[in-house]
């Protein structure tokens, strides 16, 4: 990560079309970091940035505030499949009924698929993954960016989930297996 010249989304494109498709045809980016860095806006960015990109939001594969299983259900659903060139799926998990969605979410094989959130770049996908990118930004404007997304009435919920990431990064090395780093905080 260098401060002094921030990586914009169309020189981590180059980067994405540079790197060897690991997962059939198709380029698995996964976006890691902790909650609030800046992942979603960087994959949407990165997405419009690339001419035929599908991008997968782990917040969907998560059941709730968890990531117990969330890279199993990729791995399974979409990643599994991709590989051998076929279509993938997944079940969206409905954030207000507290149930994945019967109706399953088709993903393509796309010249690049966007994996974003907490636990994409998991040991568990490293055989498929072309790039890993870690995002990260000073833990007061993480706080302050999800409670305003989110709201200040799940306030605990966030505490709680920050522990639950930084001991899923701590015993994943995330960070340091990262071959990107971004800094998201600007």
């Amino acid at each position: 990560m260098d401060a002094a010249t921030p990586l914009t989304a169309a020189a981590l494109a180059g980067r994405v079309l540079a790197a060897s498709p690991r997962l059939g045809g198709t380029r698995l980016v996964c976006v890691d970091g902790p909650a609030g860095s800046g992942k979603t806006t960087l994959a949407a960015g990165l997405t419009e940035a690339l001419s035929d990109a599908v991008t997968v939001h782990m917040d969907d594969l998560y059941t709730g505030w968890t990531l117990t299983g969330a890279a199993a259900r990729l791995a399974a659903g979409v990643l599994r499949p991709l590989s051998e060139g076929r279509p993938g799926a997944y079940h969206r998990f409905d954030w207000g009924t507290g149930r994945f969605s019967p109706d399953a979410t088709p993903v393509r094989p796309p010249e690049v698929l966007v994996v974003e959130g907490c636990g994409s770049a998991s040991r568990r996908v490293d055989p498929w993954a072309s790039l890993r990118v870690w995002v990260e930004a000073e833990p007061s404007v993480r706080l302050a960016r999800g409670l305003a997304r989110d709201g200040a009435h799940v306030a605990g919920e966030w505490r709680d989930w920050r522990r639950t990431e930084a001991a899923h990064f701590a015993a994943d090395g995330t960070r340091s297996r990262a071959d990107v780093l971004v800094d998201g905080g600007s």
